[in-house]
C-alpha cells in the first residue's frame, strides 16, 4: 500500500516563517485574564516595596540636600559613612558610580556663613580620606524649593502628555482606544515606579526624561497595533464569520512580527547607552537615562500588546452590534481556526436555496472561446451561434 503524495505547499511552515508572514494564531485576547494577573502582580509586588521602602529614592533635584563627588582611591561605601557621621550627618547616602562616590545629605540648614562652613569642613574631611586635593572634590546644592518645583513641574508635564495623547488618538480612532492606550501607559508608570522603589534606583530629572520617552514609544507600538484594527474593523460586518475579539486576535498576529522590529530596534540603542555609556565611558547621568528607558521599554513593548489590546476589546464588545455578533455566532456552535477570509460576510439569501450563513458560490471567470482539433473532431468552448436565415423570395 502506498502512502498518498502530499503537496509540498501545504506543509506547515515554521513558526519564524508565519511570524514574518503574519500567519501565527496565537490567541492572546482569549488569555487577558492571564495577562492581566501577570501585571496585577508585577504591580503589586511594586505597591509593596514602596511601601515597605518608604516611598522612592528622590535625588537631591527633588528633595534639596548636598552632594560631594570624590574619587573612590581605595575608599569604600562603610568608610564615607563613618566620616560623614564623624562630622554629624547621621542621614547620609553614599553610592558607587564608577570609580568615583557619591555623598549626599539632607540640605544643610543655617545661614549661608554657616553652611559654607559645613560644606568646607565635609570636603576637607573626604579629600584627606581619598587622598586627593580639596579642589578635586566636586560640591553641587539645590535648595528644597527648587526641589519642589522641579517635582511639580514634572508631574503637570506627564499630566498634559496624556491628555494630548487621549486627545489625538480620540480624532485618529476613537475614544475607546485612547481609553485601552491610557490605561496601557498608566500600567507602564506603575511597572517602573514600582522597579525603581523595590530596587531603589535614584530618581533624577534624567529618569522623568526617560518616563515621558518611553510613554512614547510605547504609544507608538499601540498605533502600530490599533491602526492594523482600525482597517480590520471596516471588513467587520454585521454577517461576518468573527467576534471582534477574535478579529483582534487576527489583527495582533498579522502586525505581531512588526511590532517586535520595533521594539528590538529601540531596544540596541539603550542597551548601547547602558554598555558603552555608563560602563565605558563612566556617563553616570546616561545610566540614569538608560536604566529608565531599559525597564519602560521592555514594560511598553508588553502592555501595547497583552495590555491595551484585550482592554480595547472588553470595551468594543460591549457595544450592541458586536453584542450582537457574538450572539449570532454562538449559536451556530464552534468554528474553524480564524483567518483573514472570515472578515468577508456571510451569504444571504438568494431565493435558490442558500440561506444566511452559505457561503456564496463562485462563478466560474469567463474564458475566451477557442477551438483545436483532436484527431479529426473540432472542440468548441462555446456553443455556436444560430446563423440567420435569408428571405425567400
Amino acid at each position: 500500500m502506498t502512502s498518498p503524495i502530499t503537496d509540498p505547499t501545504e506543509e506547515k511552515r515554521g513558526l519564524l516563517r508565519r511570524l514574518y508572514h503574519g500567519e501565527t494564531e496565537f490567541k492572546i485576547i482569549g488569555r487577558a485574564r492571564l495577562w492581566f494577573a501577570i501585571s496585577a502582580a508585577i504591580i503589586l509586588v511594586g505597591v509593596i516595596g514602596f511601601l515597605g521602602r518608604g516611598g522612592l529614592n528622590l535625588g537631591i533635584d527633588f528633595t534639596g540636600g548636598a552632594q560631594w563627588e570624590v574619587r573612590a582611591s581605595g575608599t569604600t561605601v562603610a568608610q564615607t559613612e563613618e566620616t560623614m557621621e564623624d562630622l554629624g550627618f547621621p542621614e547620609v547616602e553614599v553610592q558607587e558610580v564608577g570609580d568615583d562616590l557619591r555623598v549626599q545629605t539632607p540640605e544643610i540648614e543655617g545661614t549661608d556663613a554657616q553652611r559654607q562652613e559645613r560644606n568646607d569642613e565635609v570636603v576637607e574631611a573626604l579629600a584627606e580620606l581619598a587622598g586627593v586635593e580639596a579642589e578635586d572634590v566636586v560640591v553641587s546644592s539645590v535648595g528644597a524649593s527648587w526641589g519642589q518645583e522641579i517635582s511639580e513641574k514634572a508631574l503637570r508635564a506627564l499630566v498634559f502628555f496624556l491628555i494630548a495623547i487621549v486627545i489625538y488618538i480620540t480624532i485618529r480612532f476613537e475614544f475607546r482606544m485612547a481609553v485601552a492606550t491610557l490605561g496601557a501607559l498608566v500600567h507602564d508608570i506603575l511597572v517602573v515606579v514600582g522597579v525603581y522603589a523595590v530596587l531603589q534606583l535614584p530618581v533624577t530629572p534624567a529618569t522623568v526624561i526617560a518616563i515621558l520617552t518611553i510613554l512614547g514609544f510605547s504609544i507608538y507600538d499601540g498605533i502600530v497595533v490599533f491602526d492594523r484594527v482600525d482597517e480590520n474593523t471596516r471588513l467587520l460586518t454585521a454577517n461576518a464569520r468573527m467576534t471582534y475579539s477574535e478579529m483582534m486576535d487576527l489583527s495582533l498576529n498579522q502586525v505581531l512580527m512588526r511590532s517586535l522590529n520595533t521594539q528590538i530596534t529601540a531596544i540596541i540603542p539603550i542597551i548601547s547607552v547602558l554598555l558603552v555609556g555608563s560602563l565605558a565611558l563612566g556617563a553616570t547621568t546616561l545610566q540614569e537615562f538608560g536604566l529608565a528607558l531599559f525597564i519602560g521599554q521592555m514594560s511598553g513593548a508588553y502592555s501595547s500588546i497583552f495590555i491595551a489590546s484585550p482592554l480595547l476589546a472588553i470595551l468594543k464588545e460591549r457595544e450592541p452590534r458586536y453584542r450582537t455578533l457574538r450572539a449570532r455566532l454562538a449559536e451556530k456552535g464552534e468554528r474553524a481556526a480564524i483567518t483573514a477570509a472570515d472578515l468577508q460576510p456571510e451569504a444571504a439569501g438568494d431565493g435558490d436555496g442558500a440561506t444566511s450563513g452559505d457561503p456564496v458560490p463562485r462563478r466560474p471567470p469567463p474564458t475566451r472561446p477557442t477551438s483545436g482539433k483532436v484527431g479529426t473532431s473540432t472542440l468548441r468552448t462555446h456553443p455556436p451561434r444560430p446563423r440567420k436565415q435569408g428571405k425567400r423570395r
